[in-house]
């Protein structure tokens, strides 16, 4: 029993690529680890976020079926949640559907309810003035001050 656990693990490094490759996959240095991004916003918060985006994305194709040129283009979190009442974001949420034949009240109140849970993300998905993704948007507005 032994034997043929090792005789796996033997087989097992003999199919396996070889370790012994530089950068570049050239042999003779270790294999090239690829780095951690790291996130400066909250996994939770960004699942519910996309949550959210695909139960919007799914109930418009529900809404518009059949005339999917109609559907808005956008229904934006953000925009949404920078205005101060649920009064303005139902307002805001029924102009965007106003080329909706069917019922829309579940939806904006249903959305309105999804997004009592989320707060606004700074600088997510916005390009800084340059159109520089890389920096934050503390990073860019210090490279653009002046002296």
């Amino acid at each position: 029993m032994a034997a043929q656990r090792l005789g796996k693990r033997v087989l097992s490094k003999l199919q396996a690529p070889s370790r012994a490759r530089g950068p570049g996959g050239s042999p003779g240095g270790l294999q090239k680890r690829h780095a951690r991004v790291t996130v400066k916003y909250d996994r939770r918060e960004l699942q519910r976020r996309l949550d959210v985006e695909k139960w919007i994305d799914g109930r418009l194709e529900e809404l518009y079926r059949g005339r999917e040129a109609d559907m808005p283009d956008e229904v934006n979190i953000d925009e949404l949640l920078e205005l101060e009442s649920e009064e303005d974001r139902s307002r805001k949420i029924q102009g965007l559907l106003k080329s909706c034949t069917n019922p829309t009240e579940d939806f904006v109140q249903e959305l309105l309810v999804k997004l009592r849970g989320l707060h606004k993300q700074p600088g997510l998905g916005q390009p800084s003035p340059r159109g520089d993704r890389s920096l934050s948007p503390i990073q860019d507005r210090a490279r653009t001050a002046p002296p």
